[in-house]
């Protein structure tokens, strides 16, 4: 085999396991994952939800702040955790690339938003995404369905 195909080939490898590390959330102590919804035309400690998952905990802001800023989290019990853990699985590389932090037109007609940011090595994206399928990608369908239904859970236990 060649220089310039042994080169080629180990050049393409390389760059596949690089994209392949971009397109996977991995929590830790200082890696992690806040997520949450919101209503703005709404009354009650139910209207803003926001928990924030790491590699090991759960928790849940107190503030319930609808601009989702100066989180006061406190740590929710074991069982909790094991009902969101793997929420990971269901999160979409291409929001994790997308260059867009807005999908749709979050509770502007008051069917809610999603709040959805994840925090690697002190960096953030934040996403905020519509309640409304028909107003955002097909490929965050299925995500949002799980955070509804994850944050849903929390909140029945």
């Amino acid at each position: 085999m060649s220089k310039l195909k042994i080169t080629t080939i180990a050049a393409v490898l390389l760059w596949v396991a690089s994209c392949a590390k971009d397109d996977k959330i991995l929590l830790t102590d200082s890696n992690y994952l806040i997520f949450g919804r919101y209503y703005g035309m709404c009354v009650g400690d139910n209207c803003v939800l926001t928990y924030k998952l790491t590699g090991e905990k759960l928790y849940e802001d107190t503030r319930h702040n609808y601009l989702a800023q100066n989180f006061n989290f406190i740590e929710l019990g074991e069982d909790k955790f094991e009902l969101v853990k793997d929420l990971t699985k269901y999160f979409p590389a291409e929001l994790l690339n997308s260059k867009d932090s807005i999908f749709g037109c979050p509770d502007c007609g008051d069917q809610g938003g999603l709040l959805v940011k994840y925090v690697e090595n002190g960096k953030e994206k934040t996403w905020r995404i519509d309640q409304s399928k028909s107003a955002i990608p097909i490929y965050l369908h299925n995500f949002i369905d799980k955070l509804n239904e994850k944050i849903t859970l929390i909140n029945d236990k």
